[in-house]
C-alpha cells in the first residue's frame, strides 16, 4: 500500500500551477474573493491534504475489496466512507464555492478544484459522492426555483443530503434522445415519474439522510428527441414541511452494478414509480432539461478530467518512489556479475517511462486547473470582453479537458505498473487499482469518442469559429512571448518551434475538416478522435511551453530550486520532442481524409 511519505500530488508542483502558471493571487483583486488571501488559499489546500491523507487514503484499498452490498432492503458500505465524507463536509468543502451568506467558503473554483483533486487522488470511490453532490447543488443554484433552493440547497451544502445525476437508461446510453422515462403532471404542480435509469453513481446508500436525484424525463406530449427532454428534482425521501426527510418516495433500487474499478461508489439501477408514485418537481422550463443538465455535465467533464489526471499522478509518484528505492539489474555497460545492482531509476528505459508519466500527469493537472481558472474568469472578471473570451475558451476546451487526461492519465497508470514489473500487477501495490479506477474515465460523462464529435462537430465551428480562434490566438500570444524573451533560452526556443509547427498544422487541418463536414458530415467526422488527440497534444504542449518559460525565467534569476525548475524544463522538452511531432502524422492523415476504418464493412470483421 502507498506509504504516507508519498504525496498524493507533489506540493511544490501544485503551488507552481496555482501561483506561477495560473496566478491565482490575482483573483484576490476581484470583489468576490477580496476577503481571501494567499494564506487562506494555502490553508484550504493544507486542510484538504490533511483530511485526504488521514481519512480518505487509508481506506482506499478496503473500499475496493469490500464493494457496496445490497440485501434487498439497504446498501451496506464500509463505515470509513461515511466518516471520511463527514470530515469533508464538516471542514466546509461541500460548500467550498458557495457564497458566504449561504454558509459557503466563497473560494475561487481554481482553488476549490485543486483541493478536491487531493481527495480524488486519495480515494476516488469515496470522493465521488461529494463530487456528485457539489455538482447537483451547483445545478440547483443555477436553475432551481426559490422553493427548491430553500428546501434542498442548505442540507446539500452541509453534506446531510447527497445528490446524483440520472441520465442513462438501459436502451439509451449516451444517446439521450432515446430516453423513455415519462413525467405526468399532477394537480398540485408536481409530476409523477415512471421509468428506469441505469449506471447511476451514488444512486442509493445509507451515507446521507436523503438523496436528491437530478432526473431527465419527458413530460407527456413532449416533442420527440432531445427537444422534448425536461429536468426533474426527485428526492429519495419527500421533505416534510419543516424541511426534514419524510416518507419514502417511489424511487426503488433495482440492483447494484459490479464494476472493474471505482468500486467504492455505488453504481445503481433505479426504478421510478414502479410500485409507489414517484413525485418530482420541474427544474427550469419544460423541454429545456438537457440545456440545464449540461451545466452539471460540463462541470462533471472537467471533474472527470481532473480525476483522471490525479489518479495518474498518484501512480506516477508511487512508481517514482519505487524506482528510487528498488535495486534491480545492472547498467548495460557493467562488466562482470560482481557489479552491484543499481536502483531502477538508473536504467534509461525506466527514466523514459517516468518522464512520460510526469509529462502526462503534470500536463493534465495544469490543463484541468486552467479550465477551472477560466470558470473563475467567466464568472468574475471585471472586463466583459475577457468574460466572453473565457467562455469561448471553455467551450472549445471542455471536450479536451475531459478526454485528454482520461486517455493519458490512464497511460501513465499503465507505465507505473510496468515500472513495478510483476509487483505492479499484484494487489500488494496500489498501482493496479489506480489503473482499474481510472479506466472508467474515458467512458463516463460522454465517452471520449463523443467528446471528439462534440469538439470537431460543434465546438470548433461554433460562433463562426470564434472559440477556436480564441484558443489559437492565446497560443500564438505565448509563442510570441517565448520568442521575444530575454535572455533567450535554447530549450524554450526549441519547444516554441515545435509548438508553432503543431499550431500551424492544427489550423490548416481544422479549416479542411470544417469544409469537408459541410460536404459530407459522416465522412468529415470519421476521424474525429484523431483530431481530438491532435488538439489535446497542441493544448498540453502549449501549457508545457508556458511552464518551461516560467522555469527558464526562474533559473535565469538564480532560483535556489534548481532541480524543480530543471525538471519542468526537461519534461517540456521531452513533450516537444516526443509528443508534438506526432501531430504532423495526425495532420497528414486528417488532411488526406484517411478512410481505412470508415470504409471497413461489417462482414469484413
Amino acid at each position: 500500500m502507498a506509504a504516507p511519505t508519498i504525496p498524493l500530488i507533489a506540493p511544490r508542483d501544485l503551488d507552481f500551477v496555482l501561483y506561477e502558471l495560473l496566478e491565482v493571487e490575482r483573483l484576490l483583486e476581484r470583489r468576490r474573493f477580496a476577503d481571501h488571501s494567499r494564506e487562506t488559499f494555502e490553508a484550504t489546500i493544507a486542510t484538504a491534504r490533511r483530511i485526504a491523507e488521514a481519512r480518505f487514503r487509508p481506506h482506499n484499498r478496503a473500499n475496493d475489496e469490500n464493494e457496496p452490498r445490497w440485501d434487498g432492503r439497504s446498501v451496506a458500505i464500509i463505515p470509513e466512507v461515511k466518516a471520511a465524507l463527514d470530515a469533508f463536509s464538516e471542514a466546509g468543502f461541500m460548500a467550498a464555492q458557495a457564497d458566504f451568506d449561504q454558509g459557503g467558503m466563497q473560494l475561487p473554483v481554481t482553488v476549490a478544484q485543486a483541493a478536491f483533486g487531493l481527495f480524488t487522488a486519495a480515494n476516488i470511490g469515496t470522493a465521488a459522492y461529494a463530487f456528485l453532490t457539489i455538482a447537483a447543488g451547483n445545478l440547483l443554484e443555477a436553475f432551481g426555483s426559490n422553493d427548491q433552493k430553500r428546501v434542498y440547497l442548505p442540507p446539500m451544502r452541509a453534506g446531510h443530503w447527497f445528490g446524483t445525476m440520472a441520465l442513462t437508461e438501459p436502451q439509451a446510453g449516451s444517446s439521450l434522445a432515446e430516453i423513455r422515462t415519462m413525467a405526468k403532471p399532477a394537480a398540485d404542480g408536481s409530476y409523477h415519474l415512471r421509468g428506469s435509469k441505469i449506471f447511476i453513481s451514488g444512486g442509493d446508500h445509507e451515507l446521507s439522510e436523503n438523496i436528491i436525484h437530478m432526473v431527465l424525463a419527458r413530460i407527456d406530449g413532449a416533442p420527440p428527441g432531445v427537444r422534448g427532454i425536461s429536468l426533474f428534482l426527485v428526492p429519495k425521501f419527500l421533505p416534510k414541511t419543516d424541511g426534514t426527510p419524510g416518507r419514502r418516495n417511489g424511487v426503488a433500487l433495482a440492483g447494484l452494478i459490479h464494476k472493474m474499478g471505482y468500486r467504492g461508489t455505488t453504481s445503481t439501477m433505479l426504478n421510478f414509480g414502479e410500485t409507489e408514485p414517484c413525485i418530482g418537481t420541474l427544474i427550469g422550463e419544460p423541454h429545456q432539461g438537457l440545456a440545464c443538465m449540461f451545466h452539471m455535465m460540463n462541470e462533471a467533464r472537467i471533474g472527470v478530467g481532473l480525476g483522471a489526471a490525479v489518479l495518474g499522478y498518484a501512480g506516477y509518484l508511487y512508481s517514482l518512489d519505487y524506482a528510487r528505492t528498488r535495486a534491480q539489474g545492472r547498467r548495460p555497460g557493467a562488466k562482470g556479475i560482481d557489479a552491484p545492482p543499481v536502483r531502477l531509476i538508473a536504467h534509461a528505459d525506466v527514466r523514459r517511462m517516468l518522464i512520460a508519466q510526469k509529462a502526462y500527469v503534470e500536463g493534465g493537472l495544469a490543463l484541468c486547473l486552467m479550465a477551472a481558472r477560466l470558470v473563475d474568469d467567466e464568472k468574475t472578471h471585471p472586463d466583459e470582453a475577457e468574460r466572453r473570451r473565457a467562455a469561448l475558451l471553455l467551450e472549445v476546451l471542455t471536450p479536451v479537458v475531459k478526454a485528454w487526461p482520461s486517455q493519458y492519465g490512464l497511460a501513465a497508470n499503465d507505465l507505473a505498473i510496468q515500472i513495478l514489473g510483476g509487483y505492479g500487477y499484484t494487489r500488494d501495490h496500489p498501482v493496479e487499482q489506480y489503473f482499474r479506477d481510472n479506466r472508467l474515465n474515458p467512458i463516463h460523462e460522454g465517452t471520449n469518442g463523443i467528446q471528439a464529435l462534440d469538439l470537431l462537430g460543434r465546438k470548433v465551428r461554433m460562433a463562426e469559429g470564434a472559440a477556436f480562434r480564441a484558443l489559437t490566438e492565446a497560443i500564438e500570444k505565448d509563442l510570441g512571448a517565448a520568442g521575444s524573451a530575454a535572455p533567450s533560452d535554447e530549450t524554450v526556443v526549441e519547444i516554441a518551434l515545435a509548438l508553432g509547427d503543431a499550431l500551424a498544422a492544427t489550423r490548416s487541418v481544422t479549416a479542411r475538416l470544417v469544409d469537408a463536414m459541410d460536404k459530407d458530415t459522416d465522412r468529415g467526422l470519421a476521424n474525429a478522435s484523431l483530431y481530438l488527440d491532435m488538439m489535446g497534444k497542441l493544448v498540453v504542449g502549449w501549457l508545457w511551453l508556458r511552464q518551461a518559460s516560467l522555469a527558464a525565467k526562474a533559473l535565469a534569476a538564480g532560483s535556489s530550486e534548481t532541480e524543480f525548475y530543471e525538471g519542468k524544463r526537461q519534461t517540456a522538452l521531452w513533450f516537444a520532442r516526443y509528443e508534438l511531432p506526432q501531430t504532423s502524422l495526425q495532420a497528414s492523415l486528417l488532411t488526406g481524409g484517411e478512410t481505412a476504418a470508415y470504409d471497413m464493412r461489417d462482414a469484413w470483421f
